[in-house]
């Protein structure tokens, strides 16, 4: 079989802690790489489980997701930019 180049560009921090675990498990990151597209192909998809429920939910999407919430609740989730610059300089005026 001919070897063909696969590249593609990832994060230098991300590539510096891949080499590192790679290397303390006694190979090299290209030979992590290789063995990532040999179970690819073995298991004709990927090789581990991608559910969304069990990744930790981003706490500034919770905190966004909760203030929309009580926005609804209180019947301002339709308020205009305008409007809420407005209701923040009257908050900051009464300080």
């Amino acid at each position: 079989m001919a070897n063909t180049l696969v590249q593609f560009r990832a994060e230098e921090t991300l590539r510096i802690k891949a080499v590192d675990i790679c290397e303390r498990l006694g190979f090299d990151l290209q030979t992590y790489l290789r063995m990532c597209m040999s179970r690819l192909v073995q298991e004709n998809g990927v090789p581990f489980s991608m559910k969304l429920g069990e990744m930790a939910e981003n706490r500034g999407l919770s905190a966004m997701k909760a203030a929309s919430h009580i926005a609804e609740e209180n019947g301002i989730a339709d308020m205009s930019l305008e409007e809420i610059n407005a209701e923040i300089t009257a908050a900051r005026e009464q300080r």
